[in-house]
């Protein structure tokens, strides 16, 4: 796991992916999953980064939340995979192996066919 700080275009291109991933393995709050992000080595993701993800995936159909009252404190809002949720979850996440695939064999490539114009 890294430790070291990912360029933030990186992770603006995968992080609705890796929040998807997380929402996969069940039902959880905003905090659960920024700690889990940043536990699997994502770095820290501030709430104002993870909630209008977290908005828009829900306007797309993709997620759903549940108000759930809280153990001696406040309640909280728990965000669940919906069927559409997990099906593109499951294809945006074949799609990304095959690019990350196709990108680590680019970048090893140690000549690179270019095309004159």
């Amino acid at each position: 796991m890294s430790t070291l700080p990912w360029p933030s275009e990186w992770l603006r291109g995968l992080l609705s992916l890796a929040v998807m991933r997380v929402l996969a393995a069940g039902p959880t709050y905003g905090y659960a999953i920024s700690a889990t992000l940043e536990d699997n080595g994502f770095g820290t993701i501030k709430g104002g980064t993870l909630y209008p993800l977290l908005g828009r995936l829900e306007s797309a159909g993709l997620v759903t939340t549940q108000w759930r009252a809280g153990e001696g404190g406040p309640g909280r809002k728990y965000f669940r995979l919906t069927e559409d949720g997990m099906a593109e979850f499951e294809r945006q996440a074949a799609l990304w192996g095959e690019f990350a695939a196709h990108t680590s064999a680019f970048l090893g490539n140690t000549i690179i066919e270019t095309k004159e114009s």
